[in-house]
């Protein structure tokens, strides 16, 4: 038997693609080698599953920096509210939060995992669970996939949807690019995104800052001029081992790619009072400690930032901060709101791929026509998802390049099978 269409990894671009070529016409096979399907959708945004993000597309595509630009012409075939709409066809109501987020009303991942394979099931799609492939023959008129069971399956046309090397745990561990590379295509340098940061710094040696989380702060990565190479203000924490929340792990794509170059340590540049106007803030405070000449010092200037970091910051200054505020000099409360407002110190590293949320590199995207996922180099060959060089921050952006992705790679290869039937 040959098939139209095989589907190699049922994540989310997978299950989509899957979707997509027998919803037109293709007779379609799944090969998942885990035991579960979706597993990745189903631990997303926390096990909600951040499906898409609302957002217009410029927003969104800026939102992808790494390659987001191929996405315009994906976009312009499926898009983030075809996404929603396909949802909501499924029975899955979606609602949106914070930054056009959406997540299904249920705040269960897992009814947008069953949704997908109700839609398989649906479309007659054959589904094989554990079944890992162990080599991609490509030849002139039909693809053979080689199980590890040593099962030979032949297909018209093959979609490779495995995933990059980031969560490993479900099943992403790079097997897709050796299949790549034997059909031509360039890999590029794999590093992790979306990942915590490490630092040597003492205060992380020591511990001193360990578990303090700082809210709505904006934390720069610095090229070597000084210059901010990226600022994001959200919210961070401090570690045992650096650095990490959601400022941390956008800007950590920046910091990875200057390590890359080789360039370490990386220097951080952190603004904890980014609503603030420095000289202002200076100004109320020199107020406040004149009209107050009794008040602790320490007191004085609770809540402007907590406390641990207040007290971090006086040490640093050598400041005690049990004098009274009528003995402080202005000097001194220049230095504590430089500090504060221009925290800077280094990070050498980040933690390893299978801690990150995202692979950054993968399938050349100047081999993949963007209007069909299909390769340039091989007829029949298509790829979606994570495999491909293209990645964004959390929040639905990299879950909505799968979909997307997916959804057109789906209908172009039964498109090919088509082609190649009638031929």
């Amino acid at each position: 038997m040959i098939y139209d269409t095989i589907v190699i990894g049922g994540g989310p671009s997978g299950l989509m693609s899957a979707i997509s070529a027998a919803e037109h016409g293709a007779k379609t096979l799944l090969l998942e080698k885990g035991s579960k399907l979706g597993t990745k959708l189903a631990i997303s945004g926390g096990g909600r599953c951040n499906v898409t993000n609302r957002l217009s597309q410029d927003e969104i595509i800026k939102h992808i920096p790494g390659n987001g630009k191929f996405m315009y012409s994906p976009f312009s075939v499926f898009n983030n509210e075809d996404i929603i709409a396909f949802f909501e066809n499924l029975g899955v109501a979606l609602k949106e939060e914070d930054h056009g987020r959406m997540f299904p009303v249920s705040n269960s991942a897992k009814d947008v995992v069953n949704a997908l394979i109700g839609e398989l099931h649906r479309l007659h799609v054959e589904v094989r669970m554990k079944t890992p492939v162990e080599a991609v023959h490509y030849d002139d008129e039909f693809h053979t996939v080689i199980l590890q069971d040593g099962t030979h399956l032949q297909t018209k046309t093959i979609i490779i949807a495995v995933g990059g090397k980031a969560v490993p745990h479900t099943g992403s561990t790079g097997d897709g690019y050796a299949w790549a590379k034997k059909a031509g295509h360039t890999i590029t340098d794999l590093f992790p995104t979306e990942v915590a940061l490490t630092s040597n710094e003492p205060f992380i040696r020591n511990k001193s800052l360990q578990g303090l989380s700082l809210r709505d702060v904006a934390l720069s990565v610095l090229n070597k001029k000084g210059k901010p190479i990226i600022t994001h203000q959200m919210d961070m924490i401090f570690t045992h081992f650096g650095i990490s929340g959601p400022a941390v792990l956008r800007c950590s794509q920046f910091a990875v790619k200057e390590f890359l170059k080789g360039r370490t340590p990386v220097v951080m540049h952190l603004d904890s009072l980014p609503s603030e106007n420095e000289h202002q803030l200076v100004q109320r405070l020199a107020k406040e400690a004149k009209e107050n000449p009794k008040k602790a010092w320490k007191n004085l200037l609770k809540g402007i930032v907590p406390d641990r970091l207040l007290s971090f910051a006086l040490d640093k200054l050598d400041v005690d901060e049990n004098r009274k505020s009528g003995e402080v000099s202005n000097e001194t409360i220049r230095s504590l709101v430089h500090f504060l407002k221009n925290f800077t110190f280094q990070v050498n590293g980040s933690l390893p791929m299978e801690k990150a949320f995202v692979t950054g590199g993968g399938v050349s995207i100047k081999e993949i026509v963007p209007n069909t996922m299909q390769s340039k180099l091989m007829h029949g060959l298509f790829f979606c998802g994570e495999i491909l060089d293209i990645h964004g921050y959390t929040g639905g952006y990299n879950i909505t390049c799968a979909l997307v992705t997916g959804r057109i790679a789906g209908m172009n290869a039964a498109e090919a099978a088509n082609l190649t039937a009638s031929h």
